[in-house]
């Protein structure tokens, strides 16, 4: 047995759940089958229940514990009845769950240990006739159910525990990584779990892929995953260029070193403020961090705005000249925008070329504009007209703690929030976000793929 052998022999084994886990789990769904049978026939309209996701194809990863029930309802049924009757039926089931919003509510509870997702949808007659976007997933279920065996969910499962290792494994809008039902793709295309990490080793992409054969939609992603079920999908969408460059120095990590530590996420030691400082001595940059209340958002709501927000105060300060470096945002009961900059302050002018003074229309304009105003020049540099103007920001703290941090591309919420209060950390003072963020720094501090 090669060394990669044994590596994801014991793998495979610590992630599959036992015999017992399994009973629990068929245990679990026939008592909730059960309860929402009952309060479907007290319904004035027909329904049924299908078990959908990793555990009811057998490729959920031991401990992780999620059942997922949808609730399918006549495709004529108006929205408002389809969310009112899946309350219903969900409350009636979980009565001590709570109520979730995704595209439309559902409720969320537990039961024997397991997490529960009790969602409703139209039971339509395939996925191209979708009314909302939670009505595919039974096809995706029944496409998968008819191709896995159990040596391809073995693999499945170590794929799984593979990008959950390495940080790449999640479709939420903050992670941007690989999902279930992707995963479970990838496994099947290739056939298996090495032959995944081979082909995904020297994948260039855009890497295209379509099990079906169905050749009609293009897409601008790095990797694109045709749905079976659905051609005008990707469901590789929401996977970030990051994330597909991240599972190829992995998988050759792997193929290269098999060690069972990549399967592990693992967090490194929280830095101090004394050791945020001692990086940021070492590395001669200027910090600057907006810091404010996090919006009450889910994260699917939340990252996105962040993100946006980053990049719009990472672009100016750009184009202002002050040479960021590298940004991150962190956020708990507090959010943070770090960027870091290789420029702290810069000249109180700045210069500003003209047209050459033989284009005479606009070399006269240019000249004109500036001949009365209280600055250096208008002046020649060689055949063009030239002035030396006064900077409106000559620091990152001047820029962020001025309306203009306003007129860059914010998110709506970020830019409310921002607007009711915000801290702004420059230089040493970042180091005070270790309190909180220790972890996350000192991700940002030692970065790895």
């Amino acid at each position: 047995m090669s060394d990669f052998e044994a590596v994801v022999t014991h793998v495979a084994d610590r992630v599959t759940p036992d015999a017992a886990e399994r009973e629990r789990l068929r245990d679990a769904v026939d008592t909730l089958t059960e309860r929402v049978h009952d309060a479907l026939a007290d319904l004035p309209v027909e329904g049924d229940v299908v078990q959908v996701g990793s555990t009811a194809r057998g490729t959920w990863l031991a401990d992780d514990r999620d059942i997922d029930l949808f609730v399918r309802f006549p495709p004529d049924l108006p929205r408002a009845e389809l969310e009112r009757y899946g309350l219903d039926v969900g409350r009636r089931a979980l009565p001590e769950g709570r109520e979730e919003y995704a595209e439309h509510p559902y409720v969320t509870g537990e039961i024997d240990g397991f997490d529960v997702d009790l969602v409703p949808c139209y039971d339509v007659a395939d996925a191209t006739a979708i009314q909302s976007a939670v009505d595919r997933t039974p096809f995706h279920d029944a496409y998968l159910q008819e191709r896995l065996d159990e040596s391809i969910a073995r693999d499945v499962r170590l794929f799984k525990a593979f990008l959950t290792g390495i940080g790449a494994y999640g479709s939420d809008l903050r992670t941007r990584g690989f999902s279930g039902y992707l995963s479970e793709l990838l496994v099947l295309e290739y056939g298996g779990f090495e032959p995944l990490l081979r082909a995904a080793a020297d994948w260039h992409p855009p890497v295209r892929l379509d099990p079906e054969d169905h050749g009609t939609a293009t897409f601008d992603d790095p990797l694109v995953v045709i749905d079976p079920t659905d051609p005008e999908r990707n469901v590789a969408a929401v996977c970030a260029a990051e994330n597909v460059a991240r599972l190829q120095h992995y998988a050759r990590d792997l193929l290269t070193d098999p060690r069972e530590s990549l399967f592990v996420p693992s967090d490194p030691d929280p830095l101090d403020a004394d050791a945020v400082r001692d990086h940021l001595d070492r590395r001669g940059t200027t910090p600057v961090a907006v810091a404010f209340e996090t919006p009450d958002l889910v994260d699917d709501q939340l990252y996105p705005q962040l993100r946006k927000s980053l990049d719009g105060i990472a672009g100016e300060l750009d184009r202002r000249g002050f040479a960021p470096l590298r940004t991150a945002t962190f956020a708990d009961e507090r959010a943070v925008l770090l960027v870091e900059l290789a420029v702290a302050e810069l000249a109180a002018v700045t210069r500003h070329d003209g047209p050459p003074v033989d284009v005479r229309e606009h070399a006269t304009g240019f000249y004109d504009t500036y001949a009365e105003r209280d600055i250096y020049g208008p002046f020649l540099d060689g055949d063009r007209y030239a002035v030396e103007r006064e900077r409106e920001f000559t620091t990152p703290e001047a820029l962020l703690a001025s309306d203009a941090l306003f007129d860059v591309a914010l998110g709506a919420q970020i830019e409310t929030a921002l607007d009711d209060e915000y801290d702004l950390l420059v230089g040493d003072d970042v180091a005070t976000l270790a309190d909180s963020f220790g972890v996350e720094l000192a991700r940002y501090f030692d970065p790895r793929p």
